[in-house]
């Protein structure tokens, strides 16, 4: 039976409700809900495959886990909440979602524990038939897939590495170990192990940090709020706006840094390296972090702790990739072999493979893989022709902007446009221009090569499928986003019976 909000009221023109299924109940999956409640009259179900609310920060629990966004920025432009840091730590941004699910009563809403596997459009009905593990089955008008992109682990491939004895995972299937006294390896060096390796090192009796490539790494300068912030944000009205809009202000300049050719490249660069300078004490160790690429051709890590755990006398970088693992230990690429306890997998996902845990097939059956076989594509990261009335938040190509939630926050009111174009009238479906996702994806190319360049200067980053395109990331600040589609939808998206 479908699952509706307390409050559902029929839709204008006197027609049952539009069902939407949101499959997902992160950060995306609960704007688009708030969104949906708050504009249109439709019926919503969310499914989550997790027991809990909070997507990626359900799932990641490991030490030191903690958002590198300002918390006035990662969080919801629609509600004014008390953050007690200037960068949120994952139990709080748990809390935070939870806050959220009840202020706007969502939880009735709630699937979980349950996790969607297939969706087959019907041309007859005009509907989506939604099946679950489980093997339960039901229909919608609208789907949309709020499923992230940083949530498929990358195991690597290392010979010998199903044979290792000791505790292996991946950090985000973190699981708890008292490493007192234990010598721990965590492979990687990108934004989760520079949380990870200062959280452990204090109880670790030997951290060794294996570094495949480095990558900038600029101070966080993370803080509690004092007392007094506090009261400001909560009583001042606006403030918490104020702040949140001059975040964003400096995230579209620091934008123009992607440019190589750019002043704003070289000064980040000389932040980065300066840091380097001023926190590690040993040369050797200063040149291994210092990469021989532009800024920004990895993501650009925050962290203030990670370059002084590096001093510690416990804790050894390794400036080389893994090459194998024995059952006690693990060999560099230059054939140097340390026994280890513990293995800590910070190897990244698969941030490519989008929808890679869900089948979707739209008009004559063709699957959505089918048609992303050569490249993931879609009209504004969002909706893809031949496939009506099915949204993606966090699709490809909009990574970036500043905050990954204001991003989720505009595609969602898209999908909430289009849910009321369809109440409004007595059409039945949403589809998207094939012309308008071309000239869209011709656009993103030129911005890549004219505004990107950073992006394609050939370190090792998620940002590529395996034939070089940049499927991933938005090549441009936020606003550029918002006005993108708020104005681009009229041309892109068509209403039809």
């Amino acid at each position: 039976m479908t699952a509706t909000a307390p409050d559902a009221t029929p839709a204008k023109n006197g027609r049952e409700p539009i069902r939407v299924a949101i499959i997902g109940a992160g950060l995306g999956g609960i704007a688009a809900a708030v969104k949906l409640r708050r504009s249109t009259s439709a019926q919503v179900v969310i499914f989550e495959q997790s027991a809990g609310v909070g997507g990626t920060w359900y799932d990641n629990r490991y030490p030191g886990c903690e958002v590198d966004v300002h918390s006035h920025a990662y969080s919801f432009s629609f509600l004014k909440y008390d953050w007690p840091r200037t960068h949120a730590t994952q139990p709080e941004l748990l809390a935070y979602a939870e806050h959220v699910v009840d202020r706007f009563g969502l939880r009735p809403l709630l699937r979980l524990n349950t996790r969607v596997t297939e969706l087959a459009w019907e041309e007859s009905t005009s509907t989506y038939r939604l099946s679950t593990e489980r093997g339960d089955s039901e229909e919608f008008d609208v789907v949309i897939s709020a499923l992230g992109l940083l949530n498929v682990p990358r195991y690597p491939e290392w010979p010998g590495l199903d044979t290792f004895v000791g505790p292996c995972f991946h950090t985000s299937r973190w699981e708890e170990h008292d490493l007192t006294g234990k010598t721990v390896a965590v492979v990687g060096t990108g934004s989760t192990a520079v949380q990870i390796v200062p959280a452990i090192a204090p109880a670790a009796r030997q951290v060794y940090v294996f570094q495949r490539e480095p990558g900038w790494i600029e101070p966080k300068n993370e803080r509690e709020f004092t007392a007094r912030e506090r009261s400001w944000y909560r009583r001042v009205p606006f403030a918490q706006r104020l702040n949140r809009a001059r975040i964003f202000h400096q995230g579209n300049r620091r934008f123009k840094g992607y440019d190589v050719g750019s002043r704003r490249q070289r000064r980040m660069r000389e932040v980065c390296e300066r840091f380097i300078a001023a926190t590690i004490d040993d040369p050797a160790t200063r040149a291994a972090v210092t990469p021989h690429y532009p800024w920004g051709c990895k993501r650009p890590v925050l962290s203030s702790t990670f370059y002084p755990t590096l001093n510690r006398h416990d804790v050894e970088l390794v400036p080389h990739a893994v090459r194998q693992v024995t059952p006690t230990g693990v060999i560099d690429a230059t054939g140097t072999r340390r026994d280890i306890d513990v293995l800590i997998l910070s190897t990244g996902f698969q941030p490519t493979k989008f929808l890679s845990s869900l089948d979707v097939k739209g008009r004559d059956g063709r699957s959505i893989h089918d048609v992303w076989r050569e490249r993931a594509s879609a009209f504004l990261g969002i909706t893809v022709p031949g496939f009506p009335n099915f949204f993606m938040l966090y699709g490809p190509n909009t990574n970036g902007g500043v905050s990954v939630i204001a991003q989720l926050e505009r595609q969602a009111e898209v999908v909430v446009r289009s849910v009321r174009r369809l109440e409004r009238t007595r059409r039945r479906l949403v589809d998207t221009s094939p012309a308008a996702t071309r000239r869209f994806l011709a656009w993103i190319d030129r911005r890549m090569v004219t505004h990107a360049s950073a992006m394609n200067a050939g370190c090792h980053n998620y940002y590529h499928d395996p034939a070089g395109h940049n499927v991933t990331q938005w090549p441009a600040g936020h606003l550029a986003y918002a006005l993108a589609t708020r104005l681009l939808t009229r041309f892109g998206l068509r209403t039809s019976r």
